[in-house]
This record gives C-alpha cells, sequence and structure tokens, in this order.
C-alpha cells in the first residue's frame, strides 16, 4: 500500500542538483549560470572558482553536488561530464523598507532564486565502451 516510486526527472546519462533560496536575483544568478552553461565540469568548476561574482559560491556548491551525485549514485564518469543545463527560477522574495525624508517609506524587494544544475556524459565516451 506505499506509493509507486517516482520516475526519473532526468535521463539514465545525465545527474541533476538543486540549489534553493539563494541570496540573490534571478538576473544576477543567470549572469553566472550563462558562464557555466554548455561547459566540461572541470572547466566550468576553474572559472566559478575564479569568478569575482558573490553568487558563483553557491553555484559551485551547486555544480560540485550534481557531479557527485553523477558519480556516486549514477554511477558516471566524472571526466566526461559536462553541463548540459542550468536553469534558474524565482523563489520567495522579502519586502522590507527604507525610511526617507517627511515620513514617507521607500519599498525594497530583497529577492532570492533557485538553480539547478543538470550535468550529462558525453556520448563519445559511453561509445567507445
Amino acid at each position: 500500500m506505499s506509493q509507486p516510486k517516482n520516475p526519473r526527472r532526468v535521463a539514465e546519462n545525465e545527474a541533476l542538483a538543486i540549489g534553493n533560496n539563494l541570496r540573490s536575483s534571478t538576473r544576477k544568478l543567470n549572469l553566472v549560470a550563462e558562464q557555466i552553461r554548455g561547459k566540461a565540469v572541470s572547466t566550468a568548476l576553474a572559472e566559478l572558482a575564479f569568478s569575482k561574482k558573490h553568487i558563483a559560491r553557491d553555484v559551485k556548491k551547486v555544480l560540485e553536488s550534481a557531479i557527485a551525485n553523477a558519480e556516486n549514485n549514477h554511477q558516471l564518469d566524472v571526466d566526461s561530464l559536462y553541463v548540459s543545463q542550468a536553469t534558474v527560477g524565482r523563489s520567495l522574495a522579502m519586502r522590507r523598507f527604507h525610511a526617507r525624508a517627511r515620513g514617507r517609506a521607500a519599498g525594497v524587494v530583497k529577492e532570492f532564486s533557485n538553480i539547478t544544475v543538470v550535468v550529462r556524459e558525453r556520448a563519445e565516451a559511453a561509445s567507445e565502451e
């Protein structure tokens, strides 16, 4: 009487990791995600390590998690992985205010974002085996 097993959201040669509630707006996070899309994971990790963007540290953690998922859960070859997808979405938004002159107030929205990183094994490495 238990629930049926959830189907996989990605293909057999893919692994994914999700980072929720990252403290950055989606526009800023998408700039970092664009840097790693389509690149080999070693190159993407190097770019994130030396990026000047503050949110790059959190994106690097999510990418490392996706690599670990591929290696440990799906037995994929780490050397042949590349970032196939890096999607960014909105999360919650904290609403604050700043006091202004003459008793007025100005609204401030502190946005949070979600990121999903999917790594895929290159087809050439799979066909050689």
